[in-house]
């Protein structure tokens, strides 16, 4: 991939890219606006929106249709199953008033405005090893249980998560997008690491509980009635609970999965050699990949936040069913908006991008965080844009000193998260999950992911001048 986008930047520019630039921005206001104003379901209006794409910016017929499906499997295959099985999780959590013990005791703890603040911390401990999405489904009930008891707006308390999750996912190793950036520029993990926690809590504070107050204002909205197959209206728990999950015992089956992660994370670095794993590392990579993690947690819970508080089998068996249900039009959204992602990829509109990139005459770390941001406007990939932007500025990390190598990488990483929109699957997964319209999403989101990327890359600016 790195290769593919080096040899496209050396191209010069052409009519066709500059036709590709325009296919792809009339491509997305077709999309907002035929779920806006014509009240299309997203999933169509994505559908439309690509062939539209694919047809104007001259791509094969048949490619047209391979591109999108290819896009839609590829998410699908790795958020689909995740948000099933962090659905199936949610819907224990709940039931079994495990949700209920969490928000319990945290607002005991925690109370008035400081709740948001205890959300983010939450957020960010949660989402150091793990992806977003997963980390998003897990904390959901939480988020709309802590909204409910706080009668604050939904926004001042899912803000601040959202953000702690963003973030981390981000700017912090070992999450994929930074360790694709160390490792293409050349950056030492250790350093990286430590100058990406320096970035990411400031980040966190200025685009988390700070800026959910203003965004509470614009979306004045309260907790959704059915989030991630959970009815949060009744969420008390199920009155076939005999008792209710210790808050040690809620957490630790919560927390299972992160620890399984952030062990595979700590052994992958421990034990770096790749090409000749020891049994350790063979063990871990697997129990400590996401689908392997998140099966296992859903696994735990059935004994924890099933068995143990008196739930019988075919019980648990309908409780798993009745998850999946509400979250099947989120999966095709989320599979949609990939295959929307992909067309604009497979056009050459990333490419176009990588081109344009080229003849700026700028900072090496100006110039990474531009090209990732034109790439994530243009493909709606953060990985994509973290890898094609790492790989064209790669030939000019050599001269910089470790320090500025690192900030380079975190650079990449702050640009690749800027402005989500409609060709970004987590733009709809987030509109999905808290019941928003398309307005709001822009509004809360995407002005959030917007903020994440300039205040990150402010930061990292910043300390390029006194490092």
């Amino acid at each position: 991939m790195q290769i593919l986008a080096a040899d496209a930047a050396t191209q010069p520019w052409s009519g066709h890219d500059t036709q590709l630039l325009i296919v792809a921005a009339i491509g997305i206001a077709v999309i907002v606006l035929l779920i806006v104003k014509a009240k299309l379901h997203p999933f169509l209006a994505l559908i439309l929106g690509s062939a539209f794409v694919g047809l104007a910016s001259g791509v094969d017929l048949p490619k047209v249709i391979t591109n999108f499906e290819d896009g839609v499997g590829g998410v699908l295959k790795e958020v689909g199953l995740l948000i099933a099985l962090g659905a199936m999780l949610g819907k224990l959590l709940a039931d079994s008033g495990g949700a209920n013990r969490v928000v319990d005791t945290l607002l005991s703890k925690v109370r008035g405005n400081l709740v948001p603040w205890a959300m983010a911390l939450v957020a960010v401990i949660i989402g150091l090893p793990m992806f977003f999405e997963i980390g998003l489904v897990l904390l959901l009930p939480v988020v709309v249980l802590v909204t409910q008891r706080s009668k604050m707006q939904l926004m001042r308390i899912a803000i601040p998560a959202l953000a702690g999750l963003s973030v981390l996912h981000g700017l912090v190793p070992p999450h994929p997008g930074p360790l694709i950036a160390i490792q293409a520029v050349g950056a030492e993990l250790g350093l990286t690491l430590a100058l990406g926690l320096l970035v990411a809590i400031p980040t966190v504070i200025i685009c988390g509980p700070l800026f959910a107050r203003l965004a509470a204002r614009w979306v004045p909205v309260g907790a959704p009635r059915v989030a991630g197959g959970v009815d949060t209206e009744h969420s008390s728990g199920d009155p076939d609970a005999k008792r209710q999950p210790s808050f040690l015992v809620t957490v630790l089956t919560i927390v299972f999965p992160v620890i399984l992660m952030l062990a595979k994370a700590l052994v992958d670095i421990l034990m770096p050699d790749a090409k000749n794993p020891t049994p350790v590392r063979v063990f871990f990579d697997f129990v400590g990949s996401p689908l392997v993690a998140m099966t296992l947690a859903v696994l735990l819970a059935l004994l924890t936040f099933g068995y143990a508080v008196g739930f019988k089998g075919t019980k648990l068996t309908g409780k798993i069913g009745d998850s999946v249900g509400p979250i099947a039009a989120v999966i095709l959204i989320v599979g949609a908006g990939g295959g929307f992602k992909q067309t604009l990829i497979g056009a050459g509109v990333g490419d176009s991008v990588a081109k344009w990139a080229t003849g700026a005459s700028i900072s090496v770390l100006v110039l990474g965080f531009l090209i990732a941001v034109a790439l994530r406007l243009a493909t709606g990939s953060a990985t994509v844009a973290t890898i094609t932007a790492a790989g064209i500025v790669a030939p000019l990390a050599g001269s910089l000193s470790p320090t500025h190598t690192a900030l380079l990488a975190l650079a990449i990483g702050a640009g690749s998260l800027f402005l989500s929109h409609v060709n970004d699957a987590g733009f709809w997964l987030v509109k999905e999950l808290f019941g928003l319209t398309v307005g709001q999403t822009f509004k809360t989101w995407s002005v959030m992911e917007t903020l994440i990327s300039v205040v990150g890359f402010a930061l990292v600016m910043l300390l390029s001048l006194v490092l």
